[in-house]
């Protein structure tokens, strides 16, 4: 069952908190494995179309996990300041719920080019050639999302960072 936010008044609406997600530079994809162990690991991605995609290896945990339980998590979070004097951080974060799957063909390369296009916009010639070299090594997870939240902590005096 997925929760609205409870601190209503640091919710960020929809249209934040889906900027928080193409913007950020990283997230945290968060599995459970077939034990029940939580697992997260922080790792590049592009938002594109309503998805979160990103690449990795031919094997590993996420993808042990993701195999075992589809349904994952991802956070963004943006700028922080930590307020020292009010004993708590200025913050904004995104969270993405959604189902992970591995994508082939037109889809997955296309997705390959949005992250090149993301990471290394200066270096796309570079890029297609890497992607053509590594494209055997490369596995490329999507994950439809069908909830996102947002939440945001700021002064009086600082504009949305977002």
């Amino acid at each position: 069952m997925l929760r609205s936010v409870r601190r209503k008044d640091r919710e960020l609406d929809l249209e934040a908190a889906t900027r928080l997600l193409t913007e950020g530079e990283y997230g945290f994809l968060a599995t459970v494995g077939m034990d029940g162990q939580a697992y997260g690991v922080p790792l590049n991605y592009v938002f594109k179309d309503n998805s979160l995609y990103f690449h990795c290896a031919l094997e590993g945990h996420k993808l042990d996990n993701i195999k075992v339980h589809n349904k994952v998590s991802f956070c963004v979070v943006g700028r922080t300041k930590v307020l020292p004097d009010k004993f708590s951080t200025e913050y904004e974060s995104a969270m993405a719920f959604g189902t992970a799957s591995i994508v082939q063909g037109d889809e997955r390369y296309s997705a390959l080019l949005s992250i090149l296009e993301k990471y290394s916009p200066d270096f796309m010639e570079e890029g297609k050639k890497a992607i053509a070299r590594y494209d055997d090594k490369t596995t490329i997870i999507k994950v439809g999302i069908n909830h996102i939240t947002g939440k945001a902590r700021k002064t009086d005096n600082q504009s949305s960072a977002v």
